[in-house]
């Protein structure tokens, strides 16, 4: 099987296991215990996690009314589509 399906499995389960992260931490809230810090959200965000962080954010209702997560997960969803736009068109030559 070619490594690009690999690729594309891994970053398929990454995404979801960040969509997963802001669910934890939407419960964590909701009982009032340890947090996953903001810094930490966003940084799953920019690390190729941009689809699963607003996946996140649209399935836990989590984050949404932050204006700091407004703007920067849909940058970082953008820069995430564009990094595997060129990732898998250059694989493809």
């Amino acid at each position: 099987m070619n490594y690009l399906v690999y690729e594309v499995i891994g970053i398929f389960a990454y995404n979801i296991v960040v969509a997963l992260i802001y669910g934890i931490d939407k419960l964590c809230a909701k009982r009032g215990a340890w947090r996953i810090s903001e810094r930490a959200l966003l940084l799953f965000a920019f690390l190729l996690g941009g689809v699963g962080s607003c996946l996140g954010m649209i399935w836990f209702n989590h984050k949404t009314a932050k204006p700091k997560f407004r703007f920067l997960v849909p940058i970082a969803l953008i820069l995430n589509l564009v990094l595997y736009f060129l990732f898998f068109w250059e694989s493809t030559k």
